[in-house]
């Protein structure tokens, strides 16, 4: 499957921006691709938890994958949201992405039906059979219930098919843990903003990101000194950046994203039902917050 370092730097968990009448907003999502790549990310990565996928349906996932990978065109990498906590949906979203040419898919523990370690390391082993295409393991027990151990990822990064995890338990001693057990056999990506300097600190690579979509070159930039080893710049970017990274969680995500795209003009639109538009007085707060970030 190739090198598994593959995947360093900052990833964008794009919003998927729907029209006013909630259909999918395409020219919207391709511009905000553009806006993406142009703020010098690594990857875009659609269809994961910030684009709303359990709203959407098997037809709009598949072509928001399609629709990031034309547009992207090799520009940057493409990790493709094929997550389900139903395997054989979980496998045919990974063979989709796989044929359409995407450069790994994120696969998140199966949500709801709370597997035991044993059930994981079954579901990941069998996309990873069946699609054989590299995969970015999702670990988000606040989201799905179940919290996937170093033990079972250590035992996952021995298939060659598993490149990276994506790491958003929010226990640094855990994202630690993998990192000892695991070494350079995998790449850790944090999933949580707030937290991506002190993972990258315990052998992390990059992140995952939420407040990419609306500061890309800084998030970018943050990433990239620590990397190189400016541990003092990363840091006075992380310090300017943690203000937003904690106002946008203020409610369920992607709702207050969203509203940072639509003031900053990008393509956002309404969050589909069950998730709502976020009550005035969280919205002011953002914004007076997010202001500060505007330019």
């Amino acid at each position: 499957m190739g090198n598994k370092m593959a995947f360093r730097g900052c990833y964008v968990a794009i919003v998927t921006p729907f029209k006013a009448d909630g259909g999918l907003d395409e020219a919207g999502l391709r511009s905000n691709i553009d806006f993406l790549i142009d703020g010098g990310v690594a990857g875009i990565v659609p269809c994961g938890t910030t684009g709303e996928s359990s709203t959407l349906s098997w037809e709009e996932h598949m072509r928001v994958v399609d629709i990031a990978i034309e547009q992207s065109n090799k520009r940057v990498q493409v990790i493709a949201g094929a997550g389900s906590n139903n395997t054989a949906e979980a496998i045919e979203a990974a063979v989709h992405a796989k044929k359409s040419g995407a450069d790994a898919v994120l696969t998140i523990t199966p949500y709801y039906n709370k597997p035991s370690q044993e059930g994981l390391f079954r579901h990941f082993s069998a996309i990873a059979d069946k699609a054989d295409v590299p995969m970015v393991l999702y670990n988000v027990p606040g989201r799905t219930g179940v919290n996937m151990l170093p033990e079972t990822v250590e035992r996952l990064c021995g298939l060659p098919q598993v490149v990276a995890v994506k790491e958003a338990s929010g226990d640094v001693t855990q994202i630690s843990e993998i990192h000892r057990r695991c070494g350079d056999r995998i790449t850790v990506l944090s999933g949580d903003d707030g937290l991506t300097l002190p993972i990258l600190s315990v052998g992390g690579a990059g992140v995952i990101s939420v407040i990419g979509n609306v500061v890309p070159s800084k998030m970018s930039k943050m990433v990239d000194l620590y990397l190189k080893g400016d541990h003092a710049g990363a840091l006075k970017l992380h310090e300017e950046l943690l203000p937003l990274s904690k106002i946008v969680f203020i409610e369920t995500s992607p709702v207050p994203i969203k509203a940072c795209m639509a003031d900053k003009g990008l393509a956002a639109g309404p969050v589909r039902l069950p998730l709502a538009p976020m009550i005035d007085g969280n919205r002011e707060k953002l914004l007076s917050v997010w202001k500060g970030y505007k330019s």
